[in-house]
């Protein structure tokens, strides 16, 4: 059963519940207690594993991005900059944009953080996270929380639902200053161009969102631009990076 699966109890039923069925019942409500042991582990956990990592951004991207690619390169280049200004990088620990940022951080000798997720058909840990680093996770929520926790920003390549899943959430943290206003980068002018003018031209025209909220977004081509950013949200909130 997944964490999210709704969870019949005895008063939900048009009939009552059979021997059988009350018994599987009281075995979920069972399961339950288990699942907050679980959760709370992979929280401590992370928390401790992260905590001692220092300054850092994470990277989102598609996992489907093979290597060679345009945007696969690009993800590399952000990586390499990022180490190379004294940031961790953090990224789901995939294959695709999530590879390409850990590979060009652990080529210039920074911190390589992999949180990857377990899934029925999806990936295991790509090569270039530090072994000491790499962290699995069951639950999406409790893994989104280390996203958002141990870093200085957001740098979002090119991706599919996942990724539109950690833009948006990071953007909804932020409008509801649930979080600090940390800098969100969007990289890839082309790819991005559409989804902006849709939110400027249906979601603000439309009086769905406020006058300010585009600006929670910078959109780039420019590694080094990208990682300015960055740096500059760290220069004002009186964050060293690491190296």
């Amino acid at each position: 059963m997944s964490d999210t699966t709704p969870v019949q109890t005895p008063f939900d039923a048009d009939r009552p519940m059979t021997p059988r069925e009350l018994a599987e019942w009281h075995q979920r409500r069972s399961e339950d207690t288990w699942r907050v042991f679980r959760i709370m582990s992979e929280f401590v956990e992370g928390f401790g594993r992260l905590s001692s990592v220092g300054p850092s951004v994470s990277v989102f991207g598609s996992a489907r991005t093979p290597p060679g690619t345009p945007y696969y390169d690009l993800g590399v280049a952000v990586g390499r900059t990022l180490a190379e200004r004294g940031y961790a990088v953090i990224t789901g620990g995939g294959p695709g944009i999530m590879e390409a940022a850990n590979k060009g951080a652990q080529e210039a000798g920074g911190a390589s953080v992999g949180l990857n997720i377990a899934l029925p058909h999806e990936q295991g840990s790509n090569p270039y996270v530090d072994p000491d680093k790499n962290l699995l996770f069951e639950f999406f929520f409790a893994r989104k929380t280390m996203f958002v926790r141990y870093a200085q920003g957001y740098i979002v390549l090119p991706g599919g639902f996942g990724t539109m899943d950690e833009l948006f959430e990071s953007l909804t943290l932020i409008q509801t200053r649930k979080t600090a206003r940390f800098p969100v980068v969007l990289m890839g002018t082309s790819y991005w161009g559409g989804l902006l003018d849709w939110i400027r031209s249906t979601l603000l025209d439309g009086g769905y969102i406020s006058a300010g909220d585009p600006d929670l977004l910078t959109v780039t081509d420019d590694p080094d631009e990208a990682v300015d950013v960055i740096d500059r949200f760290s220069e004002e909130a009186g964050i060293s990076p690491n190296f």
